[in-house]
């Protein structure tokens, strides 16, 4: 009996072992799936990101008024201001700005050109002929400024952005923003729910700023902190340097801003993230914009979100994020601004920290374009096309495979310079330098057409290389600026009429330049994606460097998948360049060129490409 009883001991702990192994592999397996959770359209994807109050007009009748400028800088109240016409010379200055007295940068920020979700809507027709199939939005929730990073709440969208401004504000004041069973739709949301649908219908995706590190001065919940000091339920939302004391005539209430920046609140956090209340706020605004009839159904929602200053925010909040994200729609894809590491020593970040599956599915790759600036643009701080290799080889030994393919490969944005600029200011980190404030050579006018050779090359390599293409609104017509505010232009549409760009900020000479669509350019945006659209290997495939040639300024690479391989030639340089291919090529009929830019099959113009595809 002893012995049967010490040989049913060893049998329930030999199961209990047993069940136990079990146990963590399902939940090994549940969390290798959950990091794997990452979007499979993205691989397919091509960037296209709008500033909303810049793209297009659609609806007038909504535009910003002067008592819309109230919250944002320069909180000064302006006695004279109209919403800015569409087509003038972007740095000549109105009648009302000439009032003011006040310089180009002061009345840039004023400025309001009423760009809307109407105009988007307008224009998907455009996006989806360009052959646009995912679109990143700058914030569109309630703000007084123009970009909208102040935000004012996040469960509502801009109201000058939809059709009736005036119904939304009497539909906000009937709310509790601190209670979500109490929130409403508006027009403007429902105008954004709309586009969502038409975005959708034609095979695009959509994803919107989130802004989670600050917030605008006139933020529901920071204004109830200033009213009501210590005793506020949002008191430890913020950091709150010290408050108002009543009993004094002095206001002694101070906060620190994003970055000092004191329009931008910025929110508390520790290594855990923000106070509980504040992410219970957020994962119902995550539920509310993914999910808007809540059915379970994500597909009336965005697709994803794209988080500024994510390095700001602590890990553990995103990999929170991350859940109330994919819990809600597990396609989403999530992107980050990982960015400067150490901006004033040229440092960017190595980002594969945040690209281990658990937090982002991607990032915006500043990297990217930096590397094609020291390898296409730069003069004196040129690289040869073996460290150009390097730069890009550093990103593709660090970041995941997976993520690679997750990356946003982005030239223009919203925060740097624009790309066709970059061609005529090289020798300058991006990003450094690009704004005349800083940097009073920087030229202004439009790069002459010999340039756009070398935005055409740049552009070859951006669609043929491993991660998705991004293209900033205007680039693809031609836009041209510096950086924030010029790089913020309203977009250039062909049935509109402009001004010729003549004046200058600073009162220098320039050239005048005609302001139109560059048909040839938004021709070879097209024949790219397009290209990129008819070849799988060029969205999946594998990426391996094949020559790195400095003496002749060539780099070649492959994209291959299965039995099928793209072969890509670069000249890297100004100056023509033979092409002397592998031996392989040397066998007549086993490749096929299928893109050229600047070139035949024997040599390589300067800047130019020859792309071919195998045929075995």
């Amino acid at each position: 009996m002893k012995e049967q009883l010490k040989n049913l001991i060893q049998r329930l702990r030999k199961s209990l072992v047993i069940s136990l192994i079990f146990i963590l592999a399902l939940a090994q397996n549940s969390f290798s799936e959950e990091k794997s959770r990452m979007p499979n359209w993205i691989y397919d994807a091509v960037w296209y990101q709008i500033f909303p109050e810049r793209f297009r007009n659609g609806d007038p009748n909504n535009d910003p008024t002067i008592e819309t400028l109230e919250g944002t800088w320069p909180y000064e109240k302006q006695i004279q201001w109209s919403v800015m016409p569409w087509t003038s010379d972007w740095y000549k200055l109105q009648p009302w700005e000439l009032f003011n007295g006040r310089d180009f940068y002061y009345n840039a920020q004023l400025r309001r050109y009423g760009g809307d979700l109407q105009g988007i809507l307008d224009k998907l027709d455009y996006l989806n002929e360009l052959g646009i199939n995912a679109i990143y939005l700058n914030p569109i929730f309630e703000s007084a400024s123009a970009h909208k990073y102040g935000t004012t709440m996040y469960h509502h969208v801009d109201n000058n952005f939809g059709p009736d401004p005036a119904g939304d504000i009497l539909i906000w004041a009937a709310e509790k923003a601190e209670d979500p069973s109490t929130w409403q739709w508006t027009a403007a949301d429902k105008l954004f729910l709309k586009l969502i649908q038409e975005v959708h219908a034609r095979g695009m995706k959509i994803i919107i700023d989130g802004v989670f590190n600050h917030v605008g001065i006139p933020f529901w919940a920071f204004q109830d902190v200033r009213k009501n000091g210590k005793s506020s339920p949002y008191a430890d939302w913020f950091v709150i340097k010290s408050f108002d004391d009543p009993g004094t005539p002095e206001d002694e209430f101070e906060y620190q801003g994003w970055y000092g920046v004191t329009d931008l609140p910025e929110i508390w956090e520790d290594e855990n993230g923000p106070a509980l209340a504040f992410r219970e706020h957020i994962k119902t605004v995550v539920k509310r914009w993914g999910d808007p009839d809540g059915d379970g159904d994500p597909s009336d929602g965005i697709d994803g979100w794209r988080l500024d200053v994510a390095e700001m925010v602590s890990k553990a909040f995103w990999r929170d994020f991350r859940k109330w994200v994919k819990d809600v729609n597990p396609d989403a894809y999530l992107t980050g601004e990982i960015w400067w590491e150490d901006f004033m020593n040229n440092k960017m970040f190595d980002a594969s920290p945040w690209l281990q599956g658990d937090i982002f599915d991607g990032v915006m790759n500043y990297r990217f374009g930096d590397a094609m600036l020291k390898g296409f643009v730069d003069k004196k701080m040129r690289v040869n096309p073996s460290k150009l290799d390097n730069l890009l080889g550093d990103i593709r030994e660090k970041y995941p495979l997976s993520a690679q393919y997750q990356l946003q490969n982005i030239m223009g944005s919203h925060d740097n310079e624009r790309f066709a600029s970059m061609l005529i200011n090289p020798d300058r980190t991006i990003d450094h330098g690009g704004n005349l404030v800083y940097n009073k050579k920087f030229k202004v006018n439009r790069p002459p057409d010999d340039f756009r050779k070398i935005q055409k090359a740049i552009l070859a390599f951006q669609f043929t290389y491993i991660g998705a293409p991004y293209i900033y609104y205007g680039d693809e017509v031609g836009m041209w600026g510096a950086d924030d505010p010029d790089n913020r232009k309203p977009m250039i549409w062909s049935d509109l009429q402009y001004e010729p760009e003549k004046a200058h900020p600073l009162g220098m000479k320039r050239p005048e330049d005609s302001v139109r669509v560059d048909e040839d350019l938004l021709d070879y945006y097209k024949s790219l994606i397009n290209l990129r659209k008819e070849h799988e290997v060029l969205r999946r495939g594998t990426y391996r460097t094949v020559v790195v040639d400095d003496k002749n300024k060539l780099l070649i690479f492959d994209r291959t998948i299965e039995n099928d391989t793209i072969r890509a030639f670069f000249n890297i340089s100004a100056k023509k360049s033979r092409v002397f291919p592998p031996d392989s090529f040397a066998s007549e009929g086993k490749w096929q060129l299928i893109y050229s830019v600047n070139s035949n099959t024997n040599t390589l113009e300067p800047w130019g490409v020859l792309i071919y595809k195998s045929l075995d």
